[in-house]
């Protein structure tokens, strides 16, 4: 009762209330929002009405809600609900009658971002098929891994990426696996029209498989993750609501619709919320503040570092010019986010912290500078609700296993200690919240761990280091795999990046650790993009070293540095580390793509250039680090 008595007390006492300890927020954010009561509500409501799919929401759109509305820009062409429905339904038609696909059955798509790609989608949905999203860019063993996996009798992909597929033609004939191709016609040629069945769609159980969506297989091939019918209409469903969406907002993305972000955070809450998409081909600084200044979009859509590649763009009169009120996604960085919300003028930053493959999103609708660069937010409610479900834990670096004290059980964080991130499973039924991945339960186990904090718990593990303050704010730090140990400590990847990201010369960098002769651990190496109109001629080695050391502890300042010209990014824009990890310190390695390499020797506070020499010296112990 202390609390209500308080809440009566007045209007200061309230805002004192809410301020320490965050009681809006919490009644606002999505994790209570979307509490299990509400949720279940929900998917009851909707197993009653048989409208188990996305495309059953669509349809209603479609049909009764907004037929006439605009539903898809895509390059200037616009969709209503209703016309978009028209090449859904001639696609679906086609599978059924031509190809003969099954409710339930597996089909491997593979194409960019058009509107037949996501006609394609929406059409296996409604006829209860399961769409297996393709990584557009693979090719060779990681292409046919993937089609392999999911079983598909088909690949459907766009003529776009048949120079990918082509070499793949004859394993993919091999497994049985007929290519089909589609281009931005196809849909409307198919001739039948006839209302895809109800019949397809009653069938579903909110626990059968949705959809199968990869993982970047940056360690290894891609894994297929299991997206449930349930979890899809769950998220579409709530992240709608979280977002406040409603018709006549228009969201922008250019994010891969094969990846879960374009997916689950765009498309399907755009659809519960009867909202128009804003669709890019493809992230360009050409064509993105165009494209959303075109659509009239008024929330865009980022990940990993767009936003970086947007500031690093030359300033333009037209920086402001546009509806833009929220930009929402995943990935700000603490160095870009300030200045990305001055120069452009979106007072919103609403970032996430989630993964395809995860458990434990949280959410930090950010306006101003409490909760700027923060992922979440953490609250007395939100840790009534939710607090025994989420803990941080030690880590071991090194091997990346859980420390334990001396009776054996994890360890968990202080206030501003990092941590790996932990959250609750029932042990009776360790499957319902975290599915796996399809046909590899030995990967999806390794996720799990029991006997954490008493015997018989169990807990996921996150894989991703967090922080929270004694504010209730909760900060991302790194990828477990990416911070690493030197000198006897932690050093995280993320934190000496936004270090290195706010020197002036500076417009990209991707720090990771490297194996150096007779050392225990990795040492720090940075590479660099130089800023646009900086020559290596003119960079300042010096002074870059006096930045670092000026800001990081001495264990955490990068040692090397690899000047690039560019740095490599996944579809999804996160920085890819293997095979700069690979090259490591070798000088020859790194010349073959044209880099260059350097270092700060012990007791210099400069860089200057790393030969093969210098190696030489370091593997007969003649220089030390």
């Amino acid at each position: 009762m202390a609390l209500p008595l308080a809440l009566a007390g007045g209007a200061a006492a309230s805002a004192y209330l809410n301020a320490k300890y965050h009681l809006w927020h919490d009644l606002t954010s999505h994790a209570l929002a979307n509490t299990p009561n509400s949720a279940l509500k929900y998917m009851e409501s909707m197993i009653a009405a048989k409208k188990m799919t996305t495309y059953d929401v669509f349809h209603e759109q479609a049909t009764v809600n907004r037929p006439d509305e605009v539903f898809l820009i895509f390059e200037g062409r616009e969709y209503t609900w209703r016309g978009f429905l028209d090449g859904v339904t001639r696609l679906g038609n086609w599978l059924m009658n031509d190809l003969g696909v099954k409710a339930k059955e597996i089909v491997a798509i593979d194409g960019g971002n058009t509107p037949e790609y996501m006609m394609l989608w929406f059409a296996l949905d409604g006829i209860g098929a399961v769409p297996s999203f393709i990584n557009c860019n693979l090719t060779s063993k990681s292409l046919v891994h993937c089609v392999e996996l999911c079983e598909s009798r088909f690949l459907i992909c766009d003529r776009d990426v048949m120079n990918l597929v082509e070499p793949c033609a004859k394993e993919l004939s091999d497994l049985n696996v007929q290519i089909l191709t589609y281009g931005p016609d196809f849909p409307f040629t198919l001739p039948n029209t006839t209302p895809l069945p109800l019949s397809r769609r009653t069938c579903l159980d909110p626990a059968d498989v949705r959809s199968l969506i990869y993982t970047s297989g940056t360690t290894g091939l891609p894994k297929a993750v299991l997206m449930m019918t349930g979890r899809e209409l769950l998220t579409g469903h709530g992240i709608s609501g979280y977002l406040r969406l409603k018709p006549g907002d228009r969201m922008y993305t250019c994010m891969p619709l094969y990846h879960g972000a374009a997916h689950g955070l765009c498309v399907t809450p755009s659809v519960h919320a009867g909202s128009a998409i804003v669709l890019g081909r493809k992230f360009s600084h050409k064509t993105f503040w165009p494209d959303v200044r075109a659509s009239k979009a008024n929330v865009i859509q980022y990940v990993g570092e767009l936003c970086r590649y947007l500031l690093n763009g030359d300033p333009s009169p037209l920086d402001k010019a546009h509806n833009v009120h929220m930009a929402w996604g995943n990935g700000m960085r603490p160095d870009v986010w300030g200045p990305f919300r001055e120069r452009f003028g979106i007072p919103c930053i609403n970032e996430l912290y989630a993964a395809t493959d995860g458990l434990g999103s949280t959410f930090n609708r950010n306006y101003g500078p409490l909760t700027q660069n923060a992922i979440g937010l953490r609250g007395l409610l939100w840790d009534y609700y939710n607090g025994s479900n989420e803990v941080f834990v030690k880590i071991d670096i090194d091997t990346q296993e859980i420390l334990r004290n001396k009776d054996g059980w994890a360890i968990p964080c202080k206030t501003g200690e990092p941590g790996e991130a932990l959250h609750r499973l029932d042990p009776e039924n360790p499957d319902a919240a975290f599915h796996g991945y399809y046909k590899n339960r030995g990967a999806g186990d390794k996720r799990k761990i029991y006997n954490v904090f008493k015997k018989g718990d169990l807990w996921f593990r996150a894989g991703d280091l967090l922080r929270r303050d004694s504010d209730g704010r909760v900060f991302f730090v790194d990828r477990l795999g990416d911070t690493f140990r030197w000198k006897s400590e932690n050093v995280s990847t993320n934190e000496v990046s936004d270090v290195v990201g706010k020197f002036d010369q500076i417009a990209e960098t991707n720090v990771y650790g490297v194996n150096v002769p007779h050392t225990d651990g990795r040492a720090g190496c940075a590479a660099v993009v130089l800023a646009q109109g900086v020559s290596l001629a003119q960079f300042d080695f010096q002074s870059l070293a006096t930045h670092v050391l000026g800001q990081l502890p001495k264990y955490a300042v990068p040692i090397f540095l690899r000047v690039t010209e560019e740095l490599a990014y996944t579809g999804t824009m996160k920085l890819q580390k293997g095979p700069l990890r690979a090259d490591g310190i070798d000088p020859k390695k790194v010349a073959v793509s044209g880099d260059k390499l350097y270092w700060m020797p012990i007791n210099q506070k400069t860089y200057v250039p790393f030969t093969e020499k210098d190696l030489e010296a370091l593997e007969t112990r003649k220089a030390l680090l």
